[in-house]
């Protein structure tokens, strides 16, 4: 039988995360180009695979993953290669790794942007309530002091030479800021051009293109 890979989810900084990481492994998968809050993930079609009914969701050979972040590193870890695994095969660089990961998830994108997207471009749904997104603002700079430190000296990636499902979900965290008007520093500028000046992220931009 064929191996089934279908990537439901387009359109958003979660979503290019898992477009980005098949790219990177070389994977080919078939693409279900569905977007947030206009019914897509409404249907009965989604809801039957789940019912949390977000994207992006992954589909690979029976098994149903959400979560960009867990897709990620799921991918990485089924069908990574020596030269092209996303996180590292060590148990201290492994560790490291996911620290980072879990950083980003629940410190830059949660805690920080998601408010900012909550009470911005979401407000018909939640409000606005400026003060928050104020706060959010401050948060995420504060919080990119330690992403400056590790950068100290221009690494090529977060974790150093290595290129990493850190890099993906931080550089997708910055390119959102940016586009928030957050201040990020040169330094961090810097690293996200080299991080998305790759093949693999190019193409994710083309493939986690809405649909006109």
């Amino acid at each position: 039988m064929p191996h089934e890979r279908i990537l439901w989810g387009v359109g958003t900084s979660r979503t290019i995360r898992p477009h980005w990481a098949l790219h990177e492994l070389g994977l080919e998968f078939d693409l279900r180009p569905i977007l947030p809050r206009n019914g897509d993930t409404q249907s009965a079609a989604f809801t039957a695979l789940s019912v949390r009914q977000k994207i992006p969701l992954l589909q690979d050979n029976g098994l149903v993953l959400t979560e960009s972040a867990a897709i990620v590193a799921y991918l990485s870890e089924t069908y990574g290669q020596p030269h092209n695994r996303l996180i590292p095969p060590g148990p201290r660089e492994r560790a490291k790794c996911l620290e980072w990961c879990f950083f980003v998830i629940s410190e830059l994108d949660a805690t920080s942007l998601y408010v900012m997207r909550r009470h911005g471009e979401l407000r018909h749904i939640y409000g606005e309530a400026p003060l928050a997104n104020a706060a959010a603002a401050g948060y995420f700079q504060k919080q990119m002091h330690s992403v400056e430190r590790s950068l100290l000296g221009d690494p090529p990636y977060i974790m150093g030479d290595r290129f990493t499902a850190a890099d993906i979900l931080l550089s997708t965290c910055i390119t959102w800021a940016v586009r928030y008007d957050v201040p990020v520093t040169d330094t961090v500028l810097a690293y996200n051009d080299r991080v998305t000046a790759r093949p693999a992220y190019r193409r994710a931009l083309e493939t986690n293109a809405a649909p006109p």
